[in-house]
């Protein structure tokens, strides 16, 4: 019987990531869109109306409502924020 490895990690992130950068991407990324996920669900707002706000299709939102971290970038989900009227705000603590 073979001994399985266990490794461990900081977050799902880093596990998911070859590199911590890669890591510190899609953390940053998965933030921002709970974030903007956060605000449609607050505001009641349906798919559509969420993907006219935010200037995007409505697949685009359910791909947001969905988690879909690979499908969007850094600059995607900036523009989505600031399509809302929001500013986002980067700070960054040591590793």
């Amino acid at each position: 019987m073979k001994k399985q490895r266990k490794d461990t990690y900081a977050s799902v992130w880093d596990a998911l990531a070859d590199t911590p950068e890669q890591a510190a991407n899609l953390h940053a990324r998965a933030d921002l869109m709970r974030q903007i996920a956060e605000l449609i669900a607050a505001n009641g707002w349906k798919q559509v109306e969420a993907a006219e706000r935010c200037g995007v299709t409505q697949p685009r939102i359910n791909d947001l409502l969905r988690g879909g971290v690979s499908r969007f970038s850094l600059d995607a989900l900036v523009d989505i924020a600031t399509a809302l009227g929001r500013r986002v705000r980067l700070e960054f603590d040591a590793a």
